[in-house]
């Protein structure tokens, strides 16, 4: 699927009951190893990103870690769709390697990437990018 055909399926900003299926093809990004480019991973990792589910920061940060591309492709906002606050409390009270170092990059970069974070200003954003 390409992000023509997920933009039409989904649209940008899925409906809820749309998150499993978008965290299942999320994984099979992932997985995949014949990737030409990531924009179909990055565009997942934005609707989950717009249904703003504190859980999906582990997945949305196993995406930006896959590797050295799309730890640059993936933008470090993403991480955090149900609010930057919130989400540092959330790995906080996780327990893993993945929650703490996710934290710690999320805090190194918060006063270069986090200040006056928006949502609403990021998916108007990323509506501009993607035409919707």
């Amino acid at each position: 699927m390409n992000e023509e055909e997920l933009l039409q399926l989904y649209g940008l900003e899925p409906d809820e009951v749309n998150r499993e299926a978008i965290r299942q093809l999320l994984h099979q990004e992932m997985e995949n190893r014949n990737l030409e480019d990531n924009e179909v991973l990055k565009l997942l990792c934005i609707m989950l990103f717009c249904i703003g589910n504190v859980e999906d920061t582990e997945l949305i940060w196993q995406a930006k870690q896959k590797n050295q591309d799309t730890g640059s492709y993936i933008d470090v906002q993403l991480l955090c769709g149900a609010g930057y606050e919130r989400t540092l409390f959330y790995l906080e009270n996780m327990d893993g390697g993945q929650a703490h170092e996710e934290l710690l990059y999320l805090k190194q970069c918060e006063p270069y990437d986090f200040v006056d974070f928006s949502k609403v200003h990021w998916v108007s954003d990323y509506k501009r990018y993607y035409g919707v």
